[in-house]
C-alpha cells in the first residue's frame, strides 16, 4: 500500500493537475483516497498515521475541489447580564449553565429553520448546539473547552486501547420520566450507523469493531443498563470527544419507531427523524422543546427531569429564527434579544473592539468554497484539465480584500484545508513542518501563497492547459467562455464573498452568477449535488486531522464535492 501511495503521490502536481488519479472522464478516482482513509483509522502508530494524514490532504487539495478560504473565528454579541454561557472550539454554544440577570428567560438568535433537530440526522453547527442543550453523551465539554462527564461517570479501558467500558450515572431519565439506561446508547448508535437511518456522520462509527457488517457495532449494554462496553478496531486518540459528538447522543427508541412517517408499509425507513419534526418531542438534555413556529420561532424550557437540573438556571430559552443578519441586529438593538450569533457585515467595524458587548472567540475550521466533481462544467475535459479549472479559480480569488473587506474580524487566510492550530494526534501541530512533511508552497505553510499576480500568472497557465484561450489584453477569449453557477444561503456575509469571488473572476472575463436559497434549502442542494461551485464551511467536530479527511471519503454523507460518487 506505501508503495502504491508513493507513486501516487509522487505524480500529484501540485496546482497543476491531479493525474495520478487518471480516470475516464473528468472526475478523479476515488478508491485509493478510501483505501488511505482506511489505513490512517486502522493505524497504531500515531507519527507514520500524521505522514500519512498529510499525503491524503495532498490527494484531496490535488484535486483542486476544495477552496480554502479563510480560517473561522465566531463573532456574536450578548447582553452583560448574560453569564455562564459557553463555547469550544468546533462552535457548539452551551447554554445550561447560563443566567439572565433577575431574568429566567434567555431571548436569542443562533440560526434560521434548523434543518434537523434530531441528534443523529444533524450535520450544522446551530444543530449541534441544539442537540447540546437537549439531548446528551456519555461525555461533554465543560466551560474549559475539555471533555468532560456527562451521562456516564467514567469509564476503563483496556491494556491494547480497544475496549472501553463506560459506567452510567445512576437514576437517569428521559424528559417523560421513563428510565434512560446504556440500552438506549447501544440503540442509538446502532441506529445511526445503520444506512436505512442515512445518517450524514454515520462514517464516524467506523473506528468500532463491526462496523458496516450484518452483525453491526460491537458496542453491548449490561443486562441492567449500567454500563456500556466499545470494542474498537484501532487505539482512537480522540475517543472522548467522540463521545460527546451529538451523533453518539441517545435517543428514545419508543418515540422513533412510533412516529407517523417512518416507515412505509412494507416497512422500509422513509424518514428515521420524523419523530423530531415538531415540538414536544421527548429528549434527555436541560430543555425540551415546547413550541416551534417554523421560519419563525422556537421556545425551549427547562427539563426538571434532567440528570443536572437543580443547577440550570434558565427556564425559558426563546429562539428567533432568521438569517437576515440585519433584522435580527435591528431586534437585538431594540431589546429584543439578548443574544445574537449573527452581525451584519456592515455594522463589525463599529462593533468589534469598540463595544463590550461584541465578542470574538476562536474556532478551529475552514471558511471554503467546494466545486462539484460532476458539474457539467468538467465536461469534455480529462481529470488533471478538470483539477487544472478548479485550481485556476482558486487562485485567482483575493482572500485578503474578501476578509478585509467583507469578514472583517482579522480572520488568518487559509491555503489548505485543514486549519492552522489542528494537532497531529501526537503532541505537536499538524501544519507545523517536521521531519516527516514539509508543505510544498514558497513559505511552507499551505499549498500555495496569496501573491496576487504570481496566483494570476499561475492561473492562466492552468486554464490553457485544459484549452482555454485568452487574448492579447489577457482576457478569456469569447471562443472558449468559462460560465457557472455559484451557491450560496442568506446573509450578508455569504452573498458579500460570493460578489467578491465573482468580481475578482470577472477580470478575467470569467462569467459567474449566484443563486442565493434559503439555510434548509441550500443544505439539501448542496448534499444532492445540486450545483457547481457553492459557499461552504467546516467547524471540526474534535481536534485531530481525520475529521476533515474522512468527510470526503465515497460513502460519507458531508462529502458534498460527490468524490467517487
Amino acid at each position: 500500500m506505501k508503495k502504491l501511495l508513493a507513486v501516487l503521490l509522487s505524480a500529484l502536481m501540485l496546482l497543476g493537475g491531479v493525474s495520478a488519479f487518471a480516470d475516464e472522464g473528468s472526475e478523479p478516482a476515488w478508491e485509493e483516497y478510501d483505501a488511505l482513509i482506511a489505513q490512517i483509522k486502522a493505524s497504531t502508530d500515531f507519527v507514520e498515521r500524521e505522514a500519512l494524514m498529510h499525503q491524503a490532504e495532498d490527494m484531496l487539495m490535488g484535486t483542486g475541489a476544495i477552496v480554502p478560504l479563510y480560517y473561522y473565528n465566531d463573532i456574536f454579541m450578548k447582553r452583560d447580564t448574560v453569564e455562564g454561557f459557553y463555547a469550544n472550539l468546533y462552535g457548539t454554544k452551551y447554554f445550561m449553565h447560563a443566567s439572565n440577570g433577575d431574568s429566567d428567560t434567555l431571548k436569542m438568535q443562533l440560526a434560521s429553520e434548523p434543518d434537523r433537530l434530531d441528534p443523529a440526522l444533524n450535520s450544522t453547527v446551530d444543530g449541534a448546539t441544539l442537540a447540546a442543550n437537549t439531548f446528551g453523551g456519555l461525555y461533554t465539554y465543560d466551560e474549559n473547552g475539555q471533555t468532560a462527564p456527562n451521562f456516564a461517570t467514567g469509564y476503563t479501558v483496556s491494556d491494547d486501547g480497544l475496549t472501553y467500558t463506560f459506567t452510567m450515572r445512576e437514576g437517569l431519565v428521559w424528559s417523560d420520566g421513563t428510565p434512560l439506561t446504556a440500552k438506549d446508547f447501544e440503540y442509538s448508535w446502532k441506529r445511526a450507523a445503520d444506512p436505512e437511518t442515512a445518517a450524514d456522520y454515520a462514517y464516524m462509527f467506523n473506528g468500532i469493531e463491526g462496523y458496516g457488517t450484518e452483525e453491526g457495532l460491537n458496542v453491548t449494554a449490561s443486562e441492567d443498563g449500567t454500563t456500556l462496553t466499545v470494542v474498537l478496531t484501532a487505539p482512537c486518540a480522540y475517543m472522548l470527544d467522540l463521545m460527546a459528538f451529538p451523533t453518539f447522543f441517545a435517543v428514545p427508541q419508543a418515540c422513533v419507531e412510533s412516529a407517523a412517517g417512518y416507515k412505509d408499509e412494507d416497512g422500509n425507513v422513509l424518514d428515521a427523524g420524523a419523530w423530531a419534526t415538531e415540538a414536544g418531542f421527548v429528549s434527555s438534555g436541560a430543555y425540551m422543546l415546547e413550541s416551534w413556529v417554523h421560519n419563525e420561532s422556537m421556545v425551549y424550557v427547562k427539563n426538571p427531569n434532567y440528570w443536572d437540573a437543580e443547577n440550570v438556571k434558565l427556564e425559558r430559552l426563546e429562539l428567533m429564527l432568521s438569517a437576515d443578519d440585519a433584522v435580527v441586529f435591528a431586534a437585538y438593538e431594540a431589546g429584543d434579544l439578548d443574544f445574537i450569533d449573527t452581525v451584519p457585515s456592515d455594522e463589525i467595524k463599529n462593533l468589534l473592539g469598540v463595544r463590550d458587548d461584541c465578542y470574538l472567540i476562536d474556532n478551529l475550521g475552514t471558511y471554503y468554497i467546494s466545486f462539484n466533481v460532476k458539474s457539467p462544467l468538467f465536461d469534455g475535459l480529462t481529470v488533471e484539465q478538470a483539477a487544472n479549472v478548479r485550481t485556476a479559480l482558486s487562485l485567482l480569488i483575493d482572500r485578503q480584500y474578501l476578509v478585509d473587506t467583507v469578514a472583517q474580524c482579522g480572520q488568518q487566510l487559509a491555503n489548505t484545508f485543514i486549519p492552522a492550530g489542528m494537532l497531529d494526534g501526537h503532541g505537536g501541530e499538524f501544519r507545523v513542518n517536521d521531519d516527516t512533511y514539509t508543505f510544498p508552497d514558497a513559505e511552507n505553510t499551505g499549498y500555495f501563497g496569496f501573491d496576487l499576480n504570481a496566483n494570476t500568472e499561475k492561473a492562466r497557465e492552468l486554464l490553457e492547459s485544459a484549452g482555454y484561450v485568452f487574448d492579447e489584453n489577457g482576457m478569456l477569449s469569447a471562443e472558449t467562455p468559462l460560465s457557472f453557477e455559484y451557491l450560496t444561503n442568506t446573509g450578508t456575509g455569504h452573498e458579500g464573498i460570493a460578489q467578491c469571488v465573482q468580481q475578482d473572476l470577472a477580470l478575467l472575463g470569467i462569467n459567474m452568477t449566484i443563486r442565493t436559497v434559503e439555510w434548509d434549502v441550500f443544505l439539501n442542494e448542496r448534499k444532492d449535488g445540486n450545483y457547481d461551485i457553492c459557499r461552504n464551511g467546516w467547524l471540526a467536530d474534535f481536534n485531530d486531522p481525520i475529521n476533515m479527511l474522512e468527510m470526503w471519503t465515497t460513502d460519507s454523507g458531508n462529502n458534498d464535492c460527490q468524490f467517487g460518487r
